[in-house]
């Protein structure tokens, strides 16, 4: 009668393993038509990932830094999905999709200061006084290792493209960082090859466009993203899991 009754559940987990695998062949094949049909209707989009929305019969698009949906009827709509209890799901998403770009950044492209056990990504601009608040306040931390990008904003600092590329020329690259953002250069000329690091900047660049950073300072501090120059989160950040010591009662 045992051996009956295990014939019977091998059967019938069996069977629901072949009901389960073949509801997820289907889900794919679906998937994967809908795939096609945005790429007929839109043949010039570059897209990075293409899945099931949390709404019925929209299907969700990244692209670089960018969430947006597809409708098979042959729509896209930009915009955002919140639930009802005020859970941008939009925004969830990106920020996701940020986080695995930021985990998988070529850090040996970066220029790396410090040796401390928090990690600290920076895109930063030389003559922004935003980011040289930042560094202030970072330069004197001990517990950080940071990698920097540069993001010169040309229009507004015309200086900020050759001031990156001299500080990445130097052989003592900290002091040269550290010279710049204290202002010690500022007004003075600054000797620099032609073309110098150029390809370095211009790659630190190309880095900071794929994450979709547009200004300066931009930061992400184990794995938390900071935009501008807000030093209280960034303390909070990193002084997160800290003990606070508690006087003693006597």
């Amino acid at each position: 009668m045992k051996i009956a009754n295990n014939k019977k559940l091998m059967v019938g987990g069996l069977m629901m393993f072949i009901v389960t695998a073949a509801g997820f062949s289907m889900a794919n094949d679906n998937l994967r038509m809908e795939k096609e049909t945005l790429m007929k209707t839109f043949p010039n989009m570059k897209l990075d990932g293409f899945r099931e929305s949390p709404l019925k019969g929209l299907y969700e698009i990244t692209a670089g830094e960018q969430v947006f949906y597809f409708s098979p009827e042959g729509y896209l709509f930009f915009g955002e999905i919140w639930t009802k209890d005020g859970k941008n799901l939009t925004a969830e998403m990106r920020e996701k999709v940020v986080a695995e770009r930021i985990n998988s950044l070529p850090l040996d492209k970066a220029l790396k200061i410090g040796n401390g056990p928090k990690k600290v990504i920076e895109f930063t601009d030389p003559d922004c006084p935003y980011c040289r608040k930042v560094d202030n306040f970072l330069s004197k931390r001990t517990d950080v290792t940071r990698y920097v990008y540069f993001v010169p904003l040309r229009r507004i600092h015309p200086d900020a493209e050759k001031k990156a590329r001299y500080i990445l020329s130097q052989s003592d690259r900290d002091k040269a960082f550290h010279d710049v953002f204290e202002g010690v250069l500022d007004g003075k000329p600054i000797s620099i090859a032609e073309g110098a690091q150029q390809q370095q900047l211009e790659e630190m660049e190309k880095i900071a466009a794929g994450l979709g950073v547009r200004g300066t300072p931009a930061l992400w501090i184990e794995g938390a993203h900071v935009n501008g120059a807000d030093i209280q989160r960034i303390t909070g950040l990193l002084d997160k899991g800290k003990e606070v010591s508690k006087p003693q009662s006597h």
